[in-house]
C-alpha cells in the first residue's frame, strides 16, 4: 500500500518543521511539500496532488479558508484544518469551504497522525462533542454556518431526496460516527457506508462529512 502523502500549509516555519518531524517518524505517511501561505498551498496542491493538505487558517497572501475552498472545488486533495477552536473566528468559514475536518493545534502527535489517516480513509475527524459546540455557537449567535449550496436549500425538501438508508447514514454523520461505527450500527460493510456517504453528499450539495454533520443537526 502506498504512503499517505501530506502537504503542510502553515506560515510558521517552526510549526511546519515540527509537523514534518512528527509525520515522518510515522510509517505510511510522507510529507511531499510545505507552503508558507494559502496561495502557495493551492499551487502546490495542483502540482503535487497530495492525499491530504494539513491546513492552517490564518496565513498571508491567501488565507486557509480560501485555499481550502479552491482545493476542494478542484478536488485536488482532502483538507484537514489545524485550528485554535476557541479563538478562531474562521471556523465556520472553513466548514463552508469544504474542509474534511479540523483539529486543535494542541492535539497530541498521535491524534494528528490518526486524524490524517481517518481523513484519507474518507472519515471526518470532528468529534460529536466538538460538532455540538459548533452548532451551539451558531445558534447562540443567531446565525447559521454558511454551508455551501445546502445553505439555500429547504432542509426538509433536501432530505426527501434521500433513500431511507441514506437518511440513516446522514443521522449517523450528525452524531460524528466513523465509517466503521456506522457500518456496525447499520449492519453494513464500510465499503457500502462510503457509497452511501458519497450519495448523501451529492444529493445535498455538500462537500464534506463535516458539512453533512452540521446539516443533519440543523434539519
Amino acid at each position: 500500500m502506498s504512503d499517505i502523502t501530506v502537504l503542510l500549509a502553515d506560515d510558521h516555519a517552526a510549526i511546519r518543521l515540527g509537523m514534518r518531524m512528527v509525520l515522518e517518524t510515522q510509517p505510511g505517511l510522507t510529507v511531499v511539500g510545505e507552503a508558507a501561505d494559502g496561495g502557495r498551498a493551492v499551487q502546490m496542491a495542483r502540482a503535487l496532488r497530495p492525499d491530504v493538505v494539513l491546513m492552517d487558517l490564518r496565513m498571508p497572501v491567501v488565507d486557509g479558508i480560501q485555499a481550502t475552498r479552491e482545493i476542494t472545488a478542484e478536488a485536488l486533495s482532502k483538507v484537514l484544518v489545524l485550528t485554535t477552536f476557541d479563538q478562531d473566528a474562521y471556523l465556520f468559514g472553513a466548514l463552508e469551504a469544504g474542509a474534511d475536518g479540523f483539529l486543535l493545534k494542541s492535539a497530541e502527535p498521535a491524534d494528528i497522525t490518526a486524524a490524517l489517516q481517518r481523513v484519507h480513509a474518507g472519515d471526518s475527524v470532528i468529534s460529536p462533542e466538538v460538532t455540538a459546540r459548533i452548532v451551539s455557537a451558531a445558534v447562540a449567535a443567531r446565525t447559521a454556518p454558511p454551508i455551501a449550496d445546502a445553505a439555500s436549500l429547504d432542509a426538509a425538501a433536501a432530505v426527501e431526496t434521500l433513500t431511507a438508508r441514506e437518511r440513516e447514514v446522514l443521522k449517523c454523520l450528525g452524531e460524528g460516527l466513523s465509517n466503521q461505527l456506522i457500518g456496525r450500527r447499520l449492519d453494513i460493510s464500510e465499503t457500502t457506508v462510503k457509497t452511501h456517504v458519497s450519495r448523501v453528499l451529492a444529493k445535498l450539495g455538500l462537500q464534506s462529512r463535516v458539512q453533512a454533520a452540521l446539516f443533519s443537526r440543523r434539519s
